[in-house]
């Protein structure tokens, strides 16, 4: 046999490499930038809890809740004005300065934030919608830029990793903000968040450029080249494929934003049944919902955490990115059902669990792993404007959903028969993300 005609063996794989083959398939070479990215999106959400507890301290100390509930509609106006600037800045620059650029500057406006507050300036309301801007744009192209680096085939292998950093950044970082708010004014932590995210555009940096080094120089030089002049919402509206994305994430955000409402609404009510609606009970009523979201949040985040870790990749690996879009549907259908039938604490309690957990964990590694084979324009620009303003519509259709539905005095059940319905469409729409999905991957992959 000649020399030619031999096939080469695979490179060994590094000892990194096998240390993370528990939790997906890891090529040759791939863990290092994994972990990078695992770093980055750790740190990132890691801040954004402490930043969003430091949110809450400034705007009710400084304007109440119920400034808080009308700043929450603003958001999604802000971002019909941020959306095409985004969209601009990335038609100019490379995706290294797009990101890293974007990181940067809103670390400047933390600068800007902590100098106001120092000389007395009630700046409550400006960071609550600010933050809220800052939370959808930073994640949503951070996993545009995850998206960029990977094939689709290395994206269903390693997004489940990088999706363990994003899970424990969250349950860390709201763990953190408690203990530091001892140590620290909410001024002094917006300056602690300045110096996370400067190292989160470190992280973007060395991603970016072990990328390079990685790939041909063609590839190299065609991740420099600025974006087309699409804009987002023109991406979007243009095409079926990312309108049926955005119908899925505001349906999924309508769905879930209606469930905590009613959640919350049935735990007080509960709390009265329990003690009373006197101003006497009324300290009985704040220790049981406390202590009923304390555990609450407990067993979402270590759901989330064990679901991400142990199950994701499993997912991706046996039933497919298209097939895992359905999880999340049937577990919310399937509570919202029995609360339906049903309405008991112990089952909107243990409903909920599996559907946040799920959502934060399986479904949110889902909705990134969707864009793993659009174009750059769709990563980063149509990714941010569904992100961001689709998300923000939900929350403002379910605003509307629950001001009707209390003005009509309806009950939980009421609630949980709508919410099912939700369900229902948003099961529909994921059917035809997934035929989408399936065409798009065979065009890619054609059988020969």
């Amino acid at each position: 046999m000649s020399a030619a005609s031999q096939t080469l063996p695979a490179p060994p794989r590094s000892m990194l490499d096998r240390l993370l083959s528990p939790f997906s398939r890891v090529e040759n070479g791939e863990g290092a930038g994994a972990l990078l990215l695992a770093a980055n999106v750790f740190l990132l959400l890691g801040s954004y809890y402490v930043l969003k507890t430091v949110r809450e301290a400034l705007i009710l100390s400084e304007a109440g809740a119920e400034v808080k509930s009308y700043a929450s509609a603003g958001q999604a106006a802000l971002m019909l004005l941020l959306v095409p600037l985004y969209s601009w800045f990335g038609s100019r620059v490379g995706r290294l300065t797009l990101v890293a650029g974007s990181t940067l500057f809103f670390a400047a406006h933390l600068a800007v934030f902590f100098l106001l507050g120092q000389t007395g300036v009630h700046i409550g309301v400006a960071f609550f919608l600010w933050l809220g801007v800052y939370n959808m744009f930073v994640v949503a192209q951070f996993w545009a830029f995850a998206n960029d680096l990977y094939t689709e085939e290395q994206g269903k292998r390693l997004f489940p990793i990088i999706g363990v950093g994003a899970s424990l950044g969250a349950w860390l970082g709201s763990l953190a903000a408690k203990e530091l708010f001892k140590t620290f004014t909410p001024h002094q932590l917006m300056l602690l968040t300045i110096v996370i995210l400067a190292a989160c555009a470190g992280l973007t940096y060395a991603s970016h450029l072990r990328q390079q080094r990685r790939s041909g120089s063609a590839q190299a030089r065609a991740a420099e080249e600025p974006l087309n002049k699409s804009g987002g919402f023109q991406l979007v509206l243009s095409d079926r494929y990312l309108r049926l994305i955005a119908t899925l994430v505001l349906l999924l955000n309508l769905v879930n934003t209606t469930g905590e409402f009613l959640m919350g609404d049935f735990v007080a009510d509960q709390a009265v049944l329990r003690f009373g609606a006197g101003e006497a009970a009324a300290a009985q009523r704040g220790a049981f919902i406390g202590q009923f979201y304390g555990d609450f949040f407990g067993w979402v985040n270590l759901s989330g955490f064990l679901i991400q870790t142990f199950l994701v990749s499993r997912v991706f690996k046996y039933a497919g990115v298209g097939a895992a879009l359905f999880v999340l549907p049937v577990i919310a259908l399937g509570g919202y059902g029995f609360l339906i039938f049903a309405p008991v604490l112990g089952i909107v309690r243990v409903a909920k669990i599996l559907e946040n957990s799920t959502d934060y964990s399986l479904n949110n590694t889902v909705r990134h792993a969707l864009f793993l084979n659009t174009s750059r324009e769709a990563k980063y620009k149509a990714k941010a404007a569904i992100d961001t303003f689709f998300v923000r519509f939900g929350d403002m259709v379910q605003a509307a959903v629950v001001y009707a539905g209390t003005a009509m005095a309806w009950t939980t059940k009421n609630f949980a028969v709508l919410n099912a319905c939700f369900v229902v469409v948003w099961l529909l729409v994921a059917v035809q993300i997934h035929r989408e999905f399936k065409r798009q991957e065979q065009e890619a992959n054609p059988v020969r």
